[in-house]
């Protein structure tokens, strides 16, 4: 890798400029180093994506993995779980229905509403990609020292816990079916 790949935090400035004074540093460094940890995650997530022969685009693979989380939902819940628009959402639909990964059908419960759930397929699909992912952060993660180690388990668990504290409530549609984060970033076997 090339040194200007090498960035580090004090390389990286502040979003809020470099008259800072006020700005707790603690925080700041904290904030620089997730989003450092949040990179590497995405290229993880794009190496896990890559690795599977069906061409899909991270956005893609967060629908589906929402539904692998959610179970089978409205567009709409769709939509608000990806915090996006439901025609941006539906445009997604459309490409994953057309791969053959998301099945529609009309909700027994309220025939006006098309429910959207993955197909056996898309449920392996995703499976696979977590599973790489996995794999790979695991790797990385047994590369630290135990005592290191020791320490990011209760502090991503309060990370996590402040986000969950921040996501939006489901507009409509069945309860989630696990403890997944708000991102569906996890499949309902913790993956």
């Amino acid at each position: 890798m090339s040194e200007d790949r090498h960035a580090t935090q004090t390389d990286i400035p502040s979003a809020s400029g470099a008259g800072d004074g006020g700005l707790d540093r603690e925080a700041e460094d904290v904030t620089l180093a997730l989003m450092a940890a949040s990179r590497l995650v995405v290229a993880l997530s794009a190496r896990a994506l890559a690795s599977v022969d069906v061409p899909l685009t991270l956005p893609q693979l967060r629908s589906l993995v929402t539904l692998r989380t959610r179970g089978a939902i409205t567009l709409t819940t769709l939509a608000a779980d990806l915090e996006v628009n439901p025609s941006t959402a539906l445009r997604m639909v459309e490409r994953l229905e057309a791969q053959e990964l998301i099945d529609r059908r009309a909700n027994p419960g309220n025939r006006r509403e098309t429910l959207l759930e993955l197909t056996p397929k898309a449920r392996e699909l995703v499976d696979r990609v977590l599973d790489h992912r996995r794999t790979a952060i695991r790797a990385l993660v047994e590369r630290l020292p135990r005592r290191e180690r020791a320490v990011l388990v209760p502090a991503l668990t309060a990370l996590t816990a402040a986000a969950d504290e921040l996501a939006p409530t489901p507009v409509s549609g069945p309860p989630p079916q696990d403890a997944a984060s708000p991102a569906g970033d996890t499949a309902p076997d913790g993956r």
